[in-house]
């Protein structure tokens, strides 16, 4: 092959008799000219020669002075691609190849394409190699391939099966195999907009006002922001982080809009923004989502401290979400859209004794002050009692949310006993937009997990803080925001170590509350939400 090519290049044989066949073989060397090589004089100015495949090289090549437009004459045109080595013969030459791509817009396989398959949910590995470079999905029959060149396994399944309509899952173009063409036909912008939803700051800016219906592929309703989530495999903790922390406006606004978080290289930063662009996008094929790529992110994140096939805390996993979020996405003042949301500040009153002669002795107190953030609050629960009345059944225990809320009056004392023992009291010094409240329902201890049924009585709407912890009095211009709205609550039903999760989150456009347990999406009564067993609760400040 090198020969052939140094032959060319030289300017043919040395036999003017064989002009003939040098002019056939430039022809044929012309689809595979290596990028340091002109360009043949066949191509028209103002193409651009650069890689119409890459994203990353859209720079003329060769002075082509192209504007990354396609050309198109009259229904079909010729783009000129530069393109990754896709079809296995990396031992012939490296780099990459110029090659003309013919754009049609008759593609007689059109009518093949089955929208019913199509499932870009799980990650982009070809199904034969396992490889994640230049994935195409068959429109035909849903599953990847990677490369379109002659001995890829697109190409080879083309011609097994018959199916030829493919779009590269990153650049989203749609070639057909064996021929090879593109096809730029506007009845597959659906498609595209399924593979990679797209909101403008306009919709963005609306869609809470939305009050309309989508309809899927299968002929079921569905409300954009209300779509179930796929349980894999006990990954019902998961579900409900995501389903409330949608609610969260200001954070759903902000990973609508990818422009926002592009300059951030953390791939869990970019699957979450994924899944709430298709959590949220009107023009799904079905009715619900599967977080797999997200979990994937998680699970290499978190180095499998979350994972599917185990069960876990929806509380840790929520800290653990907001701080890994914060540290990918915060600037040089240690900002992020996770702090403007969820970040408190606390007054902390820490009392300890004094151990003057290392012995057992205590003597004195030592008082310490000082100021911490929050991103959530954690309440204690009343012990539950424990006989049982003359019915021989437990009672449930009821407390108001407000009793447990006063360990944050600056005058309950809380006892530490690790790492060593204390007497702590608690003030909140700056209210969040957002306040997470947690109740701690599971206490572990040598042999077993226990957990607490007291039910808490908590408003749905009007929370006032002020009525019963004491906050900090606001500056002149100000006024203080003490109100709050509950916009989402995590309930555990089941014995602890097992059972399940489920969520009630509102609908801001109409103000409904809904139940949701993985694919399951119900309407409920605000009345209903109060009646369950809360573990975790978000609530937004009243502007």
């Amino acid at each position: 092959m090198s020969s052939k090519r140094e032959h060319e290049d030289n300017g043919g044989g040395d036999n003017e008799g064989e002009g003939s066949l040098v002019e056939s073989k430039r022809q044929k060397v012309s689809e595979e000219l290596s990028p340091d090589s002109s360009p043949p004089a066949s191509l028209l100015p103002g193409f651009n020669y650069g890689d119409e495949d890459e994203e990353e090289r859209r720079a003329p090549v060769n002075g082509g002075g192209g504007d990354g437009k396609e050309l198109q004459a009259g229904k079909n045109g010729v783009r000129v691609e530069e393109e990754e080595e896709d079809d296995g013969e990396q031992g012939l030459y490296q780099g990459h190849r110029s090659r003309e791509i013919e754009v049609r817009r008759d593609c007689p396989y059109l009518d093949a394409v089955n929208r019913q398959v199509l499932d870009f949910d799980f990650e982009k590995f070809c199904s034969l190699s396992l490889s994640n470079l230049n994935v195409y999905a068959c429109l035909v029959c849903g599953k990847y391939y990677q490369g379109r060149g002659r001995k890829s396994h697109a190409y080879t399944h083309s011609l097994e099966a018959g199916h030829h309509v493919y779009i590269n899952l990153r650049t989203e173009r749609v070639y057909c195999l064996p021929d090879g063409y593109e096809i730029s036909d506007p009845s597959l912008d659906d498609i595209r907009h399924v593979l990679n939803p797209r909101f403008t700051e306009e919709q963005v800016e609306q869609i809470d006002r939305n009050k309309q219906w989508s309809r899927a592929l299968d002929g079921s309703d569905y409300l954009p922001g209300m779509v179930g989530l796929n349980n894999i495999k006990e990954t019902d903790f998961v579900n409900v982080t995501i389903q409330s922390l949608m609610r969260v406006t200001p954070l759903r606004n902000f990973f609508l809009i990818p422009k926002n978080y592009q300059h951030c290289k953390s791939p869990l930063v970019h699957r979450f923004g994924e899944l709430t662009r298709k959590i949220w996008h009107a023009r799904n094929f079905k009715g619900q989502v599967s977080p797999h790529e997200f979990l994937q992110a998680v699970m290499k994140a978190s180095k499998k401290r979350f994972r599917i096939g185990a069960q876990s805390d929806p509380v840790e996993f929520m800290s653990w979400m907001l701080n890994t979020l914060h540290a990918d996405l915060k600037t040089k003042k240690n900002t992020s859209i996770i702090y403007d949301c969820f970040q408190g500040e606390l007054e902390v009153v820490k009392e300890t004794h004094k151990n003057t002669d290392g012995g057992t002795e205590y003597k004195g107190l030592v008082t310490e002050t000082y100021r911490m953030p929050f991103l959530m609050l954690g309440l204690d629960l009343p012990p539950p009692p424990l006989f049982k009345d003359v019915m021989e059944k437990n009672i449930i225990p009821q407390v108001p949310l407000f009793n447990i809320l006063k360990k944050f009056d600056g005058e309950t004392v809380t006892e530490i006993v690790r790492p060593r023992i204390a007497r702590t009291r608690y003030r909140v010094t700056r209210l969040p937009r957002y306040l997470i409240l947690h109740m701690q329902r599971f206490t572990k201890n040598n042999f077993f997990v226990e957990k607490n049924p007291t039910l808490v009585n908590f408003p749905v709407k009007n929370l006032e803080l002020r009525d019963y912890i004491p906050l900090p009095t606001p500056n002149e211009n100000e006024r203080l925001r003490s109100k709050y709205d509950l916009i989402g609550n995590i309930v555990h039903d089941g014995k602890p170590g097992e059972g399940s999760y489920r969520v009630f989150v509102q609908r801001k456009s109409e103000e409904l509350w809904y139940e949701m347990q993985d694919l399951h999406v119900s309407e409920t009564l605000p009345q209903m939400v109060a009646l369950s067993e809360a573990y975790m609760q978000i609530y937004e400040q009243q502007q």
